[in-house]
């Protein structure tokens, strides 16, 4: 389970998560320990090397520590419960990784072991200061800078190498290394300006885009190993968030996206149905059209559901809506959301996926009329080109909402007939 790298924020939307502490105690009396099985995954959440944390919680306990990378074991001496490990993890976090001007936690640690200082820079908004090295833990740091840790050689060569692109050497070699704290000779007793990152408007634009993509993917890879059930409840809150904040108009891109991203798209329209409709669904449907379209087009699997969907409103509505379901089974048809084959699989099986087999079957008795209208039309479609009827004119088998029954009408086309063209979402 996983939770905010801030745990004052309580939205559920926050994209910063970072796992539950897992901690297991080993041992007995004077060799009791308490071993953090998930260290290296929480440390890798926060951008930093998993001997931080657990030195800082050596620190606040009085308690020694023991690393074993090689194998993923990271221990505090004593028996410590993991909820109250977790709690002194937000310390860290609040003193070690939230930046302090606009709590991002997308922040690097720039130890200049010659001066004994800890920066910190904020990626977000561009920060830069010092960290407080009162604290025990920063003894810790200056002696075991991140660029030292395991995935921190990666970035301080490539940052040797633009300093020796910069300087004309290319050489890139492994004994430069160690040039990286030491002072510009052009720049005189600024030492720091190695770890200042550019700040202008287009470096922290190009800074912005690199942690949006990297929490989105962070992000992603999470929900998606999430059961089935959360990633739809995840969808659900989502879609519900946007209705409360009165976004749902212009957001039907931004709902879709967020369907792919969660791999839920066939069961958006169930969702939107509970969400959108209710009992005046036949407005709703032509306010809300382009959102089911961007599912239900070409998608069978995601028009099934939009059926589904409408059961479960007619079991929320049954007094309004039952007499009225195939008025609402053309308007949905009308729409383009549902297509004739689909109906015709749905209204040959009667299901109790959605509701009870009672229900389902008087669903199903109140939409023959409908059902059988579009078996005729086809069938009629299908005779009206084998005989080669003239093309000045045709026969339309029209449903009355009014009159609620069916009736034939001989209409003449406007123009020349020709195939419809193909539905542009992005157009409607």
């Amino acid at each position: 389970m996983s939770v905010n790298v801030n745990r004052s924020v309580s939205d559920q939307f926050y994209r910063y998560k970072m796992p539950r502490l897992i901690a297991k105690v080993e041992g007995k009396g004077n060799g009791i320990k308490t071993v953090i099985v998930n260290m290296t995954d929480v440390a890798k959440a926060l951008n930093r090397p998993p001997t931080y944390p657990t030195k800082f919680f050596g620190c606040e306990l009085g308690a020694q520590t023991q690393f074993d990378a090689k194998n993923d074991r990271f221990i505090v001496n004593g028996s410590h419960e993991a909820n109250k490990l977790q709690d002194m993890l937000d310390g860290f976090i609040r003193k070690f990784v939230l930046c302090p001007e606009c709590d991002n936690p997308e922040t690097d640690l720039h130890v200049n072991a010659r001066k004994q200082t800890i920066g910190n820079s904020c990626k977000a908004c561009g920060y830069r200061g010092m960290l407080d090295t009162r604290h025990k833990l920063c003894t810790f740091i200056l002696k075991n800078p991140p660029e030292l840790t395991e995935g921190g050689a990666v970035k301080k060569e490539k940052k040797t190498r633009k300093k020796d692109k910069e300087n004309g050497s290319g050489s890139g070699e492994a004994g430069n290394h160690n040039d990286i704290d030491a002072p510009n000779p052009v720049d005189g007793d600024d030492d720091d300006e190695d770890w200042a990152e550019e700040t202008t408007e287009e470096a922290q634009r190009r800074r912005m885009e690199e942690i949006s993509d990297h929490a989105k993917n962070l992000t992603l890879s999470e929900d998606l190993e999430k059961p089935l059930e959360e990633r739809v409840n995840l969808f659900y809150n989502f879609v519900k968030q946007k209705k409360e904040d009165c976004a749902l108009d212009t957001a039907d891109k931004e709902i879709l996206a967020e369907a792919e991203r969660l791999d839920v798209t066939a069961m958006g329209p169930l969702i939107l149905s509970e969400l959108l409709f209710d009992e005046n669904i036949r407005d709703q449907i032509k306010k809300y059209k382009r959102h089911f379209l961007r599912f239900c087009h070409n998608n069978k699997k995601a028009q099934k559901y939009l059926l589904g969907g409408f059961e479960c409103l007619v079991k929320l509505y049954q007094t309004q809506l039952l007499p009225r379901v195939p008025i609402v089974l053309k308007a949905l048809y009308d729409a383009d959301l549902l297509e004739e084959d689909v109906i015709m699989a749905w209204a040959e099986k009667v299901s109790k996926k959605y509701v009870s087999k009672e229900l389902a079957k008087e669903i199903h008795a109140k939409a023959a009329p409908f059902v059988k209208w579009l078996k005729e039309a086809e069938e009629e479609s299908e005779g009206s080109e084998e005989e080669g009827e003239e093309e000045d004119e045709s026969v339309e088998v029209v449903y009355s909402s009014s009159a609620r029954e069916l009736k034939v009408e001989t209409v003449k086309p406007d123009k020349p007939n020709k195939e419809e063209e193909d539905i542009d979402i992005d157009a409607i």
